[in-house]
């Protein structure tokens, strides 16, 4: 977002028109951000054969994973119904890894029959899938390295209390498992949580996963997970990406020449490439003043953008109606009936009712975790691509919200 002449904009777009074109609350995706962040990425890891899948989870709309496959991404879902989407959006069986956590059996047997690449995360589901297939299915391993790293106790993934893979110190059992029902098993993945800061977290988390690969002959990938910090205000300290591209880089070649063959670097970032390049437009229904402070009323709320009320989550927010005014101080609410609160005391350009609202930062688990609570309808979502702004998912209406129900008479 830039503001030239007292408009922000995108691309040369204003967003104030695309807001007038589609209405509010709309999320607006900025195509060049993400291809940006995908070049960074790709050129911090140039002298290594890596594969970077963008984790599905973070932005299912169909039309941005196309987006990523034409910047030559592979993708990285949590369940079957991504998986689903991926196929839809292009992606070829291969290009797709599934890493589900707590599914049945029947889930995975099915990510089988359509051949993308199974990552399983626990030993009860490892022997149960050795006893279905034997070592007719390459599988990859997800492990917990106990490693604790992230911004939030909910995003960390990696350490001794997390739910997510199968403990590196139960790698005897593994390898019991493994050798009982001739599984072949062809790669090794880690992730240790999301906002890690410490070049050395990844590198530390790297060597664990470096010992554990020792143990496997035909390995054909490791996989680091993601967890890149980016930016959510100004001066906020992000990932060195050339640092952890650099250290991690040297020490992977170091691990495959020991190995004796190459194998892939696989990555699975998703806020890191979309984040950023998401705004969330809405419009201030109330600028309401108590003894306390003074809200602004804006038509969306924790139903579109969860993450300050899960996590604490801090995002910016600027209003395009009024570039150039006084600042004030503001704690800007949503209009479900629960404590829904945005951002609280915040400085913002004066508002008035009517002002539209732009919170940054919306690209990455905020549509997609989206809602209908308060029975509210989820807003559309729009994309700037070559300087034009072209909408991806219409927002939704009375029918969407009843069409599956079944309503009984009494």
């Amino acid at each position: 977002m830039e503001l030239i002449g007292g408009e922000y904009q995108v691309q040369g777009v204003k967003l104030k028109e695309v807001a007038e074109q589609f209405g509010t609350p709309t999320y607006v995706y900025d195509a060049e951000k993400i291809k940006k962040q995908y070049e960074v990425i790709s050129q911090a890891f140039g002298d290594v054969n890596l594969k970077i899948k963008f984790a599905a989870k973070s932005l299912t709309n169909i039309s941005i994973l196309k987006l990523l496959r034409s910047y030559g991404s592979d993708l990285d879902c949590v369940s079957i119904q991504e998986v689903y989407l991926g196929l839809m959006a292009g992606y070829q069986p291969q290009e797709i890894l599934y890493t589900p956590n707590g599914v049945a059996l029947e889930e995975i047997e099915e990510a089988v029959a359509l051949g993308v690449k199974i990552n399983l995360d626990s030993l009860s589901i490892l022997a149960q899938f050795g006893e279905k297939f034997g070592g007719s299915i390459p599988i990859g391993l997800r492990l917990n390295p106990h490693v604790m790293a992230g911004g939030n106790k909910k995003i960390s993934t990696g350490h001794a209390g997390s739910k997510f893979g199968i403990s590196v110190y139960h790698l005897d059992k593994i390898l019991d498992t493994v050798k009982e029902y001739g599984i072949d098993v062809r790669g090794l993945h880690i992730h240790t949580g999301s906002d890690i800061l410490d070049a050395e977290v990844f590198l530390t988390v790297a060597n664990i996963l470096f010992d554990v690969a020792k143990k496997f002959e035909n390995l054909g990938f490791l996989d680091l997970g993601s967890g890149f910090k980016v930016a959510y205000k100004e001066g906020d300290i992000t990932t060195d990406m050339e640092e952890v591209g650099s250290k991690i880089s040297a020490a992977f070649k170091s691990f495959c020449a020991g190995y004796g063959k190459d194998l892939e670097l696989w990555f699975e970032p998703g806020k890191f490439l979309v984040s950023e390049a998401g705004y969330l437009l809405t419009q201030a229904n109330v600028v309401k003043e108590t003894p306390a402070t003074v809200f602004v009323g804006v038509n969306s709320g924790l139903n579109h953008l969860i993450r300050p009320m899960m996590y604490d989550a801090y995002h910016e927010m600027i209003n395009l109606s009024n570039s150039g005014g006084k600042e004030r101080i503001y704690t800007v609410v949503g209009y479900i009936c629960e404590t829904d609160t945005f951002g609280s005391d915040r400085k913002m350009a004066e508002v008035n009712i009517g002002d539209l609202i732009a919170v940054k930062n919306a690209g990455a688990y905020c549509f997609s975790m989206a809602s209908n609570y308060n029975s509210r309808f989820r807003p559309c979502e729009v994309l700037i691509h070559n300087g034009e702004a072209r909408l991806i998912r219409e927002r939704e209406t009375m029918e969407d919200l009843t069409r599956k129900q079944v309503i009984l008479d009494f």
